[in-house]
């Protein structure tokens, strides 16, 4: 293990004693499982139900807290969370029961952030006041797009018209918002979704969340075959969200998720940074540490199992799991980079015991760095513009980790296309090597020629062509692997 330097100590240092910004902090998330409707992309737990026992949901929602409550007593709540599902057709009672309940079972920071995720339909848009006066303080709005086609193909139960008036109502009711929308649907164009920028951007507050289409096993739009962005076509259209963003100083604090400074999501960046988080409903996962162990937690994932199971038992907790220092190391590295600031030393110290250059294989950080993939300072590592482009990628280089590890929907990005490109690139010159070989060939007379001051012979020209066959050869086989590896680990 390499040395710890004395600024990691220092850090680590203040991390424990929940000082400066290497404290990750502690989040609640809330999660609300019923939606109008399920969207064809959507892989997340959310279920359609006729109706919902919002009595039942509420008090279960409380136990559940109540249980937690005395598994991570005074530890100071920085987030609360609600997400699903449609958080936003609970009833707006519940919502407040939850605050309250946090409020008064937690210390809570006299910033506390309250995000809840809501649709822009107009009924829900209805209940946004309430809402506000329950104590939601931040709403995040799923727009996904301003086109009535693209947001019909996409299974949405709103307009763009609603989508824009439900942003006007947000922003008059909560002190901050934010909206999402997707990019990379079948037929959509580079210039088509500039257009879709430029119509957020008259409409964005301090945050905009950005996401490429994907195609998730399970959902119906995996089962119809619906393609995926081509990969050239996505990483352009990920590199015009970060210009034209970061031109509106909406710079990416993390893959797919801009702010103004100082108006990033505390919940998710805790989350990214590898803060305890209790998770509430069903599905809802989470991260606990108690006597210096960490855990992660697992709700039971269907509602009405989950429901029955509150009600028997005071919680639904299907399964704790011990991370091991290795798990919990590696852990942090996949949702570090994630973030443009990438890892502290000083946090990831406190956190695992050890230092980050231990955690990561020596020889991959090496190329990762050297390839302009990831940098380092005495501060932290961090993952490039280009190395988050492709962050899967990069992780399999820096940590011994089994594929299926990198295969979960919070790590996802369209990761391969630019390491792709770059490896086309390095294959290149054998073929320029070629064609300057081939026109030498066509001049091999007059060079053969004793009158013609160059001389080479007939026997040189025939070595150039055999290793210029030789290297081409090389460059297409190398390609053509890249090729199937990329089918592999996509």
């Amino acid at each position: 293990m390499p040395a710890l330097k004395t600024e990691e100590r220092a850090a680590a240092k203040r991390t424990r004693a929940g000082e400066g910004r290497d404290d990750p902090g502690f989040a609640i998330y809330v999660h609300w499982p019923f939606c109008l409707s399920k969207c064809p992309y959507c892989d997340f737990n959310s279920h359609v139900a006729g109706k919902v026992e919002h009595a039942r949901w509420r008090q279960a929602l409380l136990a559940e807290l109540d249980h937690f409550r005395a598994l991570a007593p005074a530890r100071t709540v920085t987030s609360v969370f609600f997400g699903g599902g449609t958080p936003s057709l609970m009833e707006p009672g519940t919502a407040a029961a939850v605050i309250d309940a946090v409020r008064q079972g937690w210390p809570v920071a006299s910033d506390l952030e309250i995000t809840l995720e809501a649709n822009p339909s107009s009924v829900e848009a209805g209940r946004f006041r309430a809402l506000g006066e329950a104590g939601v303080n931040r709403l995040s709005l799923g727009v996904q797009s301003f086109d009535d086609a693209s947001l019909e193909f996409l299974g949405r139960g709103h307009s763009a018209a609603e989508a824009k008036k439900a942003i006007a109502t947000a922003a008059d009711i909560f002190p901050r918002f934010s909206f999402d929308l997707i990019y990379g649907l079948p037929g959509q164009t580079a210039a088509g979704w500039r257009r879709q920028l430029a119509e957020a951007l008259a409409l964005a507050g301090s945050h905009l969340s950005c996401y490429q289409l994907a195609i998730e096993p399970g959902t119906p739009f995996h089962r119809d075959k619906v393609p995926a962005a081509d990969g050239d076509l996505g990483a352009e259209l990920y590199d015009i969200t970060q210009e034209t963003l970061a031109a509106a100083r909406l710079p990416a604090y993390e893959i797919s998720n801009h702010a103004h400074a100082g108006q990033e999501c505390r919940h998710n960046i805790m989350i990214w940074r590898g803060a305890d988080y209790l998770g509430i409903g069903p599905g809802a996962h989470g991260r606990l540490t108690r006597a210096g162990e960490a855990q992660a937690r697992y709700q039971v994932h269907a509602p009405e199992r989950w429901l029955a199971a509150v009600e028997k038992a005071g919680h639904a907790t299907a399964k704790t799991t011990r991370l091991s220092p290795q798990a919990r190391a590696e852990e942090l590295v996949m949702t570090g980079l994630r973030l443009s600031e990438g890892i502290s030393r000083g946090r990831f110290l406190a956190l695992t015991g050890q230092a980050l250059e231990s955690a990561l294989d020596p020889a991959g950080f090496r190329r990762m760095t050297e390839g302009g993939f990831v940098e380092g300072d005495d501060d932290s590592i961090r993952a490039t513009a280009t190395g988050r482009l492709m962050l899967n990628e990069v992780l399999r280089q820096l940590l011994t980790i089994a594929k299926e590890h990198l295969d979960q929907g919070w790590l996802y990005t369209m990761a391969i296309p630019r390491l792709e490109i770059r490896l086309r690139l390095s294959c290149m010159w054998p073929i320029l090597f070629a064609g300057e070989t081939l026109r030498l060939i066509a001049r091999s007379d007059e060079l053969l020629n004793p009158a013609v001051t160059l001389k080479i012979s007939r026997g040189t020209v025939y070595r150039i062509m055999a290793l210029t066959i030789l290297t081409g050869a090389c460059g297409y086989v190398g390609t053509a692997y890249w090729g199937w590896l990329r089918k592999q680990i996509a």
